[in-house]
């Protein structure tokens, strides 16, 4: 498991076209084809299932109904960007509850660096977009042109003819396919997914919408049919930091070397010397649709797939040889397997102190949104004084402030709110245009209210002091009761 830096695309000349010589050296290397092959085994099957779950989440998801009452779209899952709100079943966000959000995004940050600090890329190699979309296009594109040696003949013939026409054609259409559905489901999240279908079918949906499934289009189209391992080798910034989320006791795929050399291939080993396990078959390079050699160590472009440890127990088990030539392993267990001891249990490896540290911050993060979210009020306002003037000075000689006042209904049909002041007895409470100081907000929506504080004369604070106040609203339906803290300001004794 030393660092490998071998280029082995243009060292084993049987992946690809043969490399052109070139006049001088350059800083920019062509895109050299990758065509994995199909493997069998246990990591191979359990990342079909992350892409059917991983699909069908994206695809499904949209068409969930939730019953929401009258006002709003009976969707499950929906970002209503027109009124600003988050809706994922019974949970609404609003606008003001941003911190749902940050939350759940620092919750996905923790989530991969434990996730790597205990099994290296695994989110990369089993459900990252990229990887889940770029397997779907590979096995269209197998489905369609063959296995890898069929579509490698197919690369390296010069001449179109009419069948590579067909099977490219047919390719880039089913393609085309899977890239509208792609950028079709994404603007369901945003709209009510069944009006949104018909005003796109009759084309009356907004501009953006068209746009945005154009651009999904073709950006899906390019990253999972051309561009492949070149996204994650250069756009992506993750292997460039992953390095700090791993140590020596990470699990991450690698190669028993000091069982496997000296390889078993032709004439490179002498006649009676020993010999490792590895009987160079190229099976592990032709399964990576990375296009890398596991055997030259660690590499930055290795996404810990493990379909190359699928391929070596294939052919281990063929010529009667033990598994895990290419396996799941760490640092530390490569110095204790060199010394003749066991590598250490996979739970030692998992359960260590910094994944224990980031497992610790991630639950932390998850329990105060949980929290947050159980005891946040159906009814919600704030008060904002009116600061231009501070206060007016009445034609009785009374003094009064202007608050403006923000009520929130998160219930789904229209309730009355009565305002009241908890203060000083002489201080009274004025709702402008509201009659008994109720006002009525629609259902899943918000008002601004303005509202006067009056001191008769005599009564007010002194000139720079303030009189702290507090402004209830009540739900006359059911009785909810909420309330902000304020103060009046004023200029007593005038």
């Amino acid at each position: 498991m030393t660092q490998g830096n071998v280029d082995h695309r243009r060292q084993w000349s049987d992946t690809v076209a043969e490399p052109q010589p070139t006049t001088g050296p350059t800083l920019y290397a062509a895109r050299e084809p990758v065509f994995p092959k199909r493997v069998y085994g246990k990591f191979r099957n359990f990342k079909w299932v992350i892409m059917a779950i991983t699909l069908g989440i994206y695809y499904v998801t949209p068409w969930l109904r939730w019953d929401r009452g009258p006002e709003l779209p009976d969707q499950a899952v929906l970002i209503d960007l027109a009124h600003r709100r988050f809706f994922f079943f019974w949970i609404e966000i609003w606008p003001h509850e941003f911190y749902f959000v940050a939350g759940l995004l620092v919750m996905a940050g923790l989530g991969l660096f434990l996730f790597t600090s205990a099994l290296g890329r695994v989110w990369c190699g089993y459900a990252c977009p990229q990887t889940v979309w770029t397997d779907l296009f590979i096995l269209v594109e197998r489905w369609i042109e063959g296995d890898r040696n069929a579509r490698l003949r197919l690369y390296r013939q010069k001449k179109l003819d009419f069948r590579k026409a067909r099977l490219r054609v047919t390719k880039w259409v089913v393609w085309l396919l899977i890239a509208v559905g792609t950028g079709g489901a994404w603007v369901f999240y945003f709209a009510d997914a069944p009006t949104l279908l018909t005003d796109l079918a009759t084309l009356n949906a907004h501009p953006i919408a068209y746009t945005t499934i154009a651009v999904l289009t073709g950006t899906t189209f390019f990253f999972g049919g051309f561009a492949r391992e070149q996204i994650c080798i250069y756009a992506c910034p993750w292997p460039r930091i992953q390095a700090a989320m791993m140590d020596e006791d990470t699990l991450t795929v690698g190669y028993r070397e000091w069982r496997g050399e000296p390889r078993k291939h032709s004439q490179a080993v002498a006649e009676g010397a020993q010999q490792g396990d590895c009987i160079d078959c190229m099976a592990c390079v032709n399964v990576c649709p990375m296009g890398i050699d596991i055997r030259d160590g660690q590499q930055m472009e290795c996404i810990t797939c493990a379909l190359c440890i699928d391929a070596c127990d294939e052919v281990m088990e063929k010529i009667g040889k033990p598994r895990g030539l290419i396996d799941y392993m760490a640092l530390t267990d490569e110095e204790r397997e060199r010394g003749g001891k066991s590598p250490k249990p996979i739970w030692q490896h998992v359960f260590r102190p910094r994944t224990m540290l980031y497992t610790a911050l991630w639950s932390a993060v998850g329990i105060g949104l949980v929290v947050a979210l159980f005891i946040r009020p159906d009814i919600d306002m704030t008060v904002a004084p009116v600061r231009n003037p501070t206060f007016v000075t009445l034609a009785d000689g009374s003094i009064r402030n202007t608050y403006e006042v923000r009520l929130r209904n998160k219930q789904g049909e229209t309730r009355p709110f009565e305002l009241s002041v908890k203060a000083d007895p002489a201080i009274q409470l004025e709702v402008e245009g509201a009659e008994n100081n109720i006002v009525t907000v629609d259902a899943n929506a918000q008002r601004l209210q303005r509202v006067y504080l009056v001191a008769p004369k005599g009564t007010a604070p002194a000139e720079g002091h303030h009189t702290d106040v507090r402004l209830w609203v009540e739900d006359t339906t059911n009785g909810d009761r909420a309330h902000k803290d304020t103060v009046f300001n004023g200029r007593g004794g005038k």
